[in-house]
C-alpha cells in the first residue's frame, strides 16, 4: 500500500488513518455522559480529553498528581473533575477509586489511556517490572475498582498497541514478571500491551449479557513524551522521518475516542481496533485461557499488595 493510500482509505467504519478525534464524533453530542481518562496531562489522554469536552461531556481526567490534571484540564471549560491517579502507586489508585465512588460518579465509558514505554533498563514496582505493573497492574486495579460505577451501557477502552506482537512467544512470561530472569526494553513493553489487549477480552467476556462492552485499541504511531526513553537511534528514526508516518496527536486520540462514544459500537465487545476499525491482533490475543489465567494471577497479584 502506497502512503497515499494508508493516509486517505478509510474502512468500514468511515473513518481511517488520518481521521482525528474530532473527526469521528463530528455531530455527537455527549451532554449528560460521564468519561474517565487516565494520562489527561499529555498527549493522546489530553486530546482524548478536549474533544469529549468539546461534545459536552463530563470529563474526569486523572494525572500523576491532581495538580498536573487540574492544569490540563481547566483550559478545556465545560465540566471536568482532576484527580490523581499514579499507577504505580497502588495507594493512589485506590483513592482515585475511593473518590470518584464516594461522589457517587456514574461512568458511561473509561479510557484506560496512561502507560509507560520501553524503559532502556529494569525497573520494578512491588518486585513486578514497572511497564507490566504500571501498563496492565494499574489498570486493572483502577477498572475493576470502578466496575459498580459504570452505568449499564458503559464502555471500557484499552490502549494496547500494535508492539503488543513484540512481547514474548509465550504471550506472558508468568515465571517472569519480576523481569529479574530476562529483561528487554521492547519486548517487555510488547508484554505490557498484550496484558492490556487481554484484560480487554476477559472483561468482555465477563460483561456477556449485559450491555456493557470492553474493547481495545491501537492508536497508531504517535510522537509523545511517551516515547522519551527510546534510545538514541530510534529518536534520529523518528525526528527524521516521523513526517511521512507518524500520526499527529489528534489522529492518534480518534481510535480510542471512536471506541468510547461511537453510537454503531454499542453492542461491540471484546475486539481489538486500529485507525478507528476492527483489527486483527495476534494470535494469542484472542486466547481465552491465557487472558483467563492473566486476569487470575492479577488478581492474587493485587491482593497480595500492601494496603
Amino acid at each position: 500500500m502506497s502512503l497515499y493510500a494508508m493516509f486517505t482509505s478509510k474502512g468500514p467504519s468511515g473513518f481511517g488513518y488520518a481521521s482525528t478525534a474530532e473527526d469521528v464524533t463530528e455531530g455527537l453530542s455527549l451532554a449528560g455522559k460521564t468519561y474517565l481518562v487516565t494520562g489527561c496531562n499529555s498527549g493522546l489522554g489530553h486530546e482524548a480529553c478536549r474533544v469529549l469536552v468539546l461534545r459536552g461531556a463530563r470529563v474526569i481526567g486523572t494525572a500523576r498528581t491532581a495538580e498536573k490534571a487540574k492544569a490540563a484540564l481547566t483550559p478545556f471549560g465545560g465540566t471536568t473533575i482532576p484527580l490523581a491517579c499514579e499507577l504505580s502507586d497502588p495507594k493512589s489508585v485506590r483513592a482515585c477509586v475511593e473518590t470518584v465512588k464516594r461522589d457517587g460518579l456514574k461512568l458511561d465509558g473509561i479510557i484506560c489511556n496512561a502507560g509507560i514505554m520501553a524503559l532502556p533498563k529494569l525497573e520494578q514496582a512491588f518486585g513486578y517490572e514497572l511497564q507490566f505493573f504500571t501498563n496492565h497492574v494499574g489498570h486493572f486495579m483502577l477498572v475493576t475498582g470502578l466496575l459498580g460505577q459504570l452505568t449499564d451501557t458503559g464502555r471500557v477502552v484499552m490502549l494496547s498497541s500494535a508492539a503488543h506482537t513484540m512481547a514474548p512467544k509465550e504471550g506472558i512470561q508468568f515465571d517472569n514478571l519480576s523481569g529479574a530472569k530476562r529483561y528487554g526494553d521492547w519486548k517487555n513493553y510488547g508484554q505490557s500491551k498484550l496484558a492490556n489487549l487481554l484484560f480487554a477480552k476477559e472483561l468482555a467476556r465477563r460483561f456477556a449479557g449485559t450491555k456493557k462492552t470492553a474493547n481495545a485499541v491501537h492508536p497508531g504511531v504517535i510522537s509523545t513524551n511517551l516515547g522519551r526513553h527510546m534510545n538514541a537511534a530510534m529518536n534520529v528514526v523518528f525526528k527524521a522521518f516521523g513526517g511521512l508516518f507518524l500520526k499527529t496527536i489528534p489522529q492518534g486520540a480518534a481510535t480510542e475516542v471512536y471506541v468510547a462514544t461511537n453510537p454503531s459500537l454499542a453492542d461491540v465487545s471484546g475486539k481489538y481496533f486500529a485507525d478507528s476499525n476492527v483489527a486483527k491482533s495476534r494470535a494469542d490475543g484472542d486466547d481465552a485461557a491465557l487472558a483467563k489465567k492473566l486476569w487470575d494471577v492479577t488478581e492474587k497479584i493485587v491482593a497480595d499488595l500492601p494496603k
